[in-house]
Order: structure tokens, then C-alpha cells, then sequence
């Protein structure tokens, strides 16, 4: 794998992209075009914020939580560690002990036993103990990506998983792109938008392999 190559762990924002049931779904369209300006296409964009790869501000699940644009870009760019827990259906803290783990791990990308597939709102996913948190948050991990829609199942009305990394200071990125990527370390980059008091962000990520 060339070490100097990003790729791209993103999923398209596409007409047919799966979205939350009851929420906003995602179109593009063309509003004018160049033979109507004469000079320029301009297209506008219809979406919820929680559509496809994207970040959750604590807002999103805490009404005195911060929003989007108050949270430090720091927390996206970075050293990432991929790890494969696409054996099981539940990610416990015995589980994640049992993986080996750098003192200078701050963020965490789990790749379960989900199928990438944007097209699909899956019904089931697997499940994330809620106190992982702490195990993380002793690790010193101050993000979470999952390749899932959610940390919570998609029934969750407690959002307990969303609440323990919230309490411990771990932060949240859903609907990475995994199944094609090796475990290992990567730097990161999956920057929100600057959305003034938004729940939530689509972002673009990015990962590159590191030496070891």
C-alpha cells in the first residue's frame, strides 16, 4: 500500500443513499445552469446532517451539549488505529483488551461485522457495550468511528452508548467505510462543517497508512 496515497473512507452522497427512517433524505439537484446564467451551474443540496459518513455533536443527544462549530477540528486530524471486530456481534471491553494497544492511541476506527453498504438502513447492527467507554477512556481515546450508522442500535431511545463515550470525552464518527481497510495505523482526517449550532456534520474522511 503506498504510504503517501489518502484513501478515501467516505460513503457518496448519492440520490439512493440509505437515511435514517422518518429523517430528511439526501437530494442534489440542479437549481440553475449555465444556459441559464450564462455563465455557471449552481446545484443546492437537501439533507439531514446525520446523512451518510458524518460526525455527532453532543448536542445531538444532550440539549446543554456543545453544537458543531464549538468543537476543536483537532479531534479529526490525527494518528488512528483500524481495528477488526468483524468476528463477533458484540464489542465488549474483553474484547478490545484483548488487542493490542500504543500508549499514544487517541483515536479508534472499529471495523464490525457490518457490510459496507451505503444504499442500506440496516435493522440490526452490532452491538457496542456501553462500557467500552470507560476502557477506551482509560486508553486516552478521545474519538470513535464505527462503520455503522449509529454507536446505539437504531430501536436505542436512551442512546446509552452515545451518553457513556459522552461522559468520558470521546466523541463520535459514524458511517465509515472499513471492509477494504487492513487494521494498523493511519492518520486521519474527517473535518466537520462549521455549521452554526448544528446536532451534526457530514464529513469527508480520509485515512493514510503510517509506518510502525
Amino acid at each position: 500500500m503506498n504510504k503517501n496515497k489518502w484513501i478515501d473512507i467516505t460513503q457518496p452522497l448519492t440520490s439512493n443513499i440509505a437515511h435514517w427512517p422518518g429523517d430528511t433524505p439526501f437530494s442534489y439537484e440542479l437549481t440553475y445552469s449555465k444556459e441559464n446564467t450564462g455563465s455557471v451551474n449552481i446545484g443546492q443540496i437537501t439533507s439531514s446532517v446525520h446523512i451518510g459518513t458524518h460526525v455527532d455533536a453532543p448536542f445531538h443527544f444532550d440539549n446543554n451539549g456543545a453544537t458543531i462549530d464549538q468543537l476543536d477540528v483537532n479531534l479529526y486530524i490525527g494518528k488512528a488505529t483500524v481495528i477488526d471486530v468483524s468476528n463477533v456481534e458484540k464489542i465488549t471491553p474483553e474484547l478490545l483488551q484483548s488487542f493490542n494497544w500504543d500508549s499514544d492511541v487517541t483515536r479508534v476506527l472499529l471495523r464490525t461485522a457490518l457490510p459496507n453498504n451505503p444504499k442500506r438502513f440496516p435493522k440490526e447492527m452490532p452491538a457496542l457495550d456501553p462500557a467500552i467507554a470507560t476502557f477506551l477512556h482509560e486508553k486516552g481515546v478521545k474519538l470513535l468511528g464505527v462503520d455503522m450508522p449509529s454507536v446505539d442500535a437504531p430501536d436505542s431511545k436512551d442512546l446509552a452508548t452515545h451518553h457513556a463515550l459522552y461522559t468520558h470525552g470521546i466523541y463520535i464518527l459514524e458511517n465509515i467505510m472499513l471492509d477494504q481497510i487492513s487494521p494498523g495505523h493511519y492518520e486521519l482526517i474527517a473535518l466537520p462543517l462549521a455549521i452554526q449550532g448544528a446536532d451534526g456534520s457530514p464529513v469527508r474522511a480520509v485515512i493514510r497508512p503510517l509506518d510502525r
